[in-house]
Parts: C-alpha cells; sequence; structure tokens
C-alpha cells in the first residue's frame, strides 16, 4: 500500500506543485513592530462566507487596533465594490479615530487591488 501511494503522489501533478524543493524559498519572518499610539496600526480580515441577514450581509469585516485589541465588526455584502468599501472605511473608522500609519491584512484581493 506505501508502495501504491508513493506511486500515485509521484504521478499527481498537484502533489509534485505542492512538494517544498519546488517552491521558492520564503524568507526568514519578521515580527511586526509595537504600535505606539492606540489606532495607529491596525489589522484587517474578513469573516464569511456566512447566512444572509435580512438585509442581504454575508460577510464580517474585522478592523483591529494592533494596541489595545479594540476592534469594529462591520456587516457588508459580498459583492460590494472596493470603492464602496473604502466609503466604509472612512465612514465608520477614519471618522471615530482617525488615519492608521499602518495596516496589517490578509492577501485578499480587495485589500491588495485599488484600497
Amino acid at each position: 500500500m506505501k508502495k501504491q501511494i508513493a506511486e500515485f503522489a509521484y504521478a499527481y501533478l498537484i502533489c509534485q506543485k505542492l512538494k517544498i524543493e519546488h517552491q521558492n524559498p520564503s524568507g526568514f519572518m519578521q515580527p511586526l513592530f509595537v504600535p505606539k499610539w492606540k489606532w495607529d496600526s491596525i489589522s484587517m480580515n474578513f469573516v464569511g462566507v456566512l447566512p444572509k441577514t435580512v438585509k442581504g450581509f454575508d460577510l464580517i469585516w474585522v478592523i483591529v487596533d494592533r494596541l489595545t485589541k479594540s476592534t469594529h465588526f462591520i456587516p457588508i455584502k459580498t459583492c460590494m465594490s472596493v470603492a464602496r468599501l473604502a466609503e466604509i472605511y472612512i465612514e465608520q473608522i477614519v471618522r471615530l479615530n482617525g488615519i492608521p500609519s499602518s495596516i496589517v491584512s490578509d492577501w485578499d484581493p480587495r485589500f491588495t487591488s485599488k484600497f
């Protein structure tokens, strides 16, 4: 059975692409700096896709202050444009807390596009 699994993995293209020797080295991980003031550095992420609410929201946009760990939970729709997300960000976050000097996020296409 072990031989059959090894032969299958050797012939399967996805298994070959995922092998560590076929990937570029990722480099050393760097720690994030500790913010000096609240809402100076934030992190953002999306939680979902969730069941739709009555108003049609199916995602939660989580924005966290990295120093105090205080959060904003903003319900949004999956189909919202980046321009609309920027408007919501200004209405909900910048209005209350100002503009942060750094934003940490995952590599979601909404964050890496034109946000």
